[in-house]
């Protein structure tokens, strides 16, 4: 059974910094490309970070300067740092892992998420 656990999340004041975890587990880790998603109040979920299997990354525009990915494959487990948090960065934040495949569609399996509420 595959599970990806989120956690980290909570209530901030601006200016303030968080590291979300997503723990995973059934899967191969070292296979998974590995994606934040956000999903602020009345918005569509948006992917903010990605990493790659061989560790690339990449980030939305809008957070490209505050927000870090990381992963340890020891541990199955990807993480997202977010400095300087932004009122806007309120919301669901949301671990999706991507496992693609040459012969079938690629795998995709999602967090429960967690939630990030940011004072101002």
């Amino acid at each position: 059974q595959v599970q990806l656990v989120e956690s980290g999340g909570g209530l901030v004041q601006a200016g303030g910094s968080l590291r979300l975890s997503c723990t995973t587990s059934g899967i191969v880790f070292s296979d998974a490309a590995m994606g934040w998603y956000r999903q602020a109040p009345a918005k569509q979920r948006e992917l903010v970070a990605a990493i790659t299997t061989g560790g690339g990354v990449d980030y939305g525009d809008s957070v490209r300067d505050r927000f870090t990915i990381s992963s340890d494959n020891n541990k199955n487990t990807v993480y997202l740092r977010i400095d300087s948090l932004k009122p806007e960065d309120t919301g669901v934040y949301y671990c999706n892992a991507k496992i693609s495949s040459l012969f079938q569609a690629a795998e995709r399996y999602w967090g429960q998420g967690t939630q990030v509420t940011v004072s101002s």
